[in-house]
């Protein structure tokens, strides 16, 4: 072992040395030399970290503790599967609600409801009973209507100087929806009273009183009301309502919106055109109507004051104050106009005049003493015109064919509906008839003697009679002269029907209320269906990361690290995680 010069052997010297004493050392060669041996075979302390190479320290105590990378990393995939677990979780509940509101859509409901609409016309007042079960469209029972409504005069605008009294003309209308909603359903029974054009022509505070009146009797009528679901409506919601029924009748809502149905309407007191145009009209001219799940650009105006009943006040106070539209004759006597409106034979004074001008404006008495009932489709016709051409000179766009109003060109087909119906039908017509048809029809009639044709048409009343020359010549000037339909054109269809149902503006009103109230239950959760597909990519898409952090945690080897003493050196093993 000396002569080895080793670090053993240095050692044993040096322990010689300091005892002085051979056979000493040599007894202690043989006594620790087995020790040492022992020792050096026997098992390896494992080394303290810091002893570890840098590139050993982490692979080594990965179990023991982490390092600072590498638990921001855990921190993250547990994150991420939160978040997926998350996302899992609201997609079950979305496609459960999902199911519910479409199951609602489709069906309704196992459930039937009622809902009453009160059109407060010009003329009268009529109330609509309606069945139906509730979807994003309502499913309204469509069979028998007509026999769900009742009319009754005057319209409330006749209210206006003993507001307080409006209500009562009520009454017998709520008495007659009470006979056909069940008594266990009434308070569940919405009760809507919407006021058209008659009542929009009136002062606010006269509106308000009016609309008070009326309030005070439905919250007594034991149905289901809300002081706002009394209320003047404006012109655009009544073109709107009057579309909205069209088309749910020829149920064309859920298809293409370039095949629907425009409507032409000609009220008492107004006239609304409602249709969806080639192109978007101004914002003032537009209305967009969320339907179903489908949007919906409409051109609509109401003309305010350019309704039948309007338009004939209008003409009468002209005549009566001796204004452009009186007629001179050659011979004719001064202080005497000639009224070309109504048939010849019919006497009318100063007075009767003066009371149906007045629901315009007062009329202003002129030197005309007498007007004559003149009988002249044409010149009517032409005076008409004259009134539909009033404010003309405030037109702001290129084209103004009613006033100072901007209508578009006509696209499709259309509905002509209320007095454009009543007056076909009064002279027999088909609904599919030609405004040149019409014209004939209105030429021979004004031509004809009033008292001839009180014998001819004893079931209608005088009223009423005298207003068919003006309606067959306000007609087809309007149609014609100023929106541009030719004489020939079958794409208007003269009726107040669609299969059976009654193109009331009301069942529309409906339609649209409902819905909203609908689309506002099934927004709460912005279940919607857009929604949900952006959600099932998060889905999809967390799915997909979960699986990738799985298959690469399967593959990923464990690693340890051991000091091999034998060899003198650290190895490591890796072994797969099953």
């Amino acid at each position: 072992m000396v002569g080895n010069g080793g670090g053993l052997g240095g050692f044993m010297r040096r322990s010689t040395t300091n005892t002085g004493n051979s056979s000493t050392a040599n007894t202690n060669d043989k006594m620790d030399l087995p020790k040492l041996q022992t020792r050096s075979t026997s098992t390896f302390p494992p080394p303290h970290k810091t002893q570890l190479p840098m590139r050993y320290q982490t692979q080594h105590y990965q179990n023991a503790s982490r390092s600072p990378s590498l638990v921001c990393k855990r921190s993250a995939w547990v994150l991420l599967m939160l978040l997926s677990f998350f996302f899992v979780f609201l997609y079950m509940i979305s496609l459960a609600r999902g199911v519910q509101f479409s199951g609602k859509a489709a069906t309704g409901g196992n459930k039937r409801s009622y809902g009453i609409v009160i059109d407060a016309g010009s003329s009268g007042s009529r109330i609509h009973v309606f069945r139906y079960k509730q979807g994003l469209i309502p499913e309204v029972d469509l069979i028998g209507l007509e026999s769900l409504s009742l009319k009754r005069t005057p319209g409330l605008s006749s209210f206006a100087d003993s507001p307080n009294l409006a209500g009562s003309s009520l009454k017998e209308q709520l008495e007659f929806a009470k006979t056909k909603v069940p008594a266990k359903e009434r308070s569940q029974t919405r009760v809507y009273l919407m006021a058209t054009a008659g009542l929009r022509r009136l002062d606010k505070k006269i509106q308000e009183a009016v609309l008070d009146s009326c309030r005070n009797v439905l919250r007594a009528s034991g149905f289901l009301f809300r002081d706002e679901w009394a209320s003047v409506i404006s012109g655009t919601d009544e073109g709107v309502y009057a579309w909205v029924s069209a088309n749910y009748a020829l149920d064309s809502l859920q298809g293409d919106p370039r095949q629907t149905t425009g409507i032409v309407e000609l009220g008492g007191a107004s006239a609304q055109v409602t249709f969806i145009p080639k192109e978007p009209p101004p914002p003032a001219y537009r209305h967009n109507l969320e339907l179903g799940g489908r949007s919906y650009s409409l051109y609509t105006y109401s003309f305010l004051n350019f309704g039948q009943e309007a338009a004939w006040d209008s003409l009468l106070e002209l005549i009566t104050a001796g204004g452009a539209v009186a007629t001179s004759r050659p011979g004719l006597k001064e202080g005497v106009a000639i009224d070309p409106c109504t048939p010849r034979g019919y006497k009318r004074s100063l007075e009767e005049n003066a009371r149906h001008s007045a629901t315009v404006s007062t009329a202003t008495h002129s030197s005309v003493s007498r007007v004559v009932s003149g009988g002249n489709f044409s010149e009517c016709r032409t005076a008409a015109y004259s009134l539909l051409q009033h404010g003309h000179d405030a037109c702001l766009y290129p084209k103004c064919a009613i006033g100072n109003a901007y209508i578009p060109e006509l696209q499709g087909t259309f509905f002509a509906t209320e007095n454009f119906f009543y007056t076909s039908e009064f002279f027999k017509l088909p609904a599919k008839t030609s405004l040149a048809n019409l014209m004939d029809a209105g030429e021979h009639y004004c031509g004809e003697n009033w008292a001839n044709l009180r014998v001819k048409h004893k079931e209608v009343e005088e009223k009423d009679l005298l207003k068919y020359c003006f309606s067959t010549a306000y007609i087809v000037a309007l149609m014609h002269d100023s929106l541009g339909i030719s004489m020939h054109d079958d794409r208007v269809r003269f009726t107040n029907k669609v299969h059976d149902v009654p193109l009331d503006w009301a069942l529309g009103a409906l339609i649209v209320k409902l819905s909203e109230d609908e689309e506002q239950v099934s927004h709460v959760w912005l279940f919607s269906s857009g929604y949900v597909k952006v959600l099932s990519l998060l889905v999809l898409l967390s799915v997909g990361i979960l699986v990738i952090w799985f298959i690469a945690r399967w593959r990923r080897p464990q690693v340890t690290t051991i000091y091999d003493l034998e060899k003198g050196r650290y190895i490591t093993t890796a072994s797969r995680i099953r």
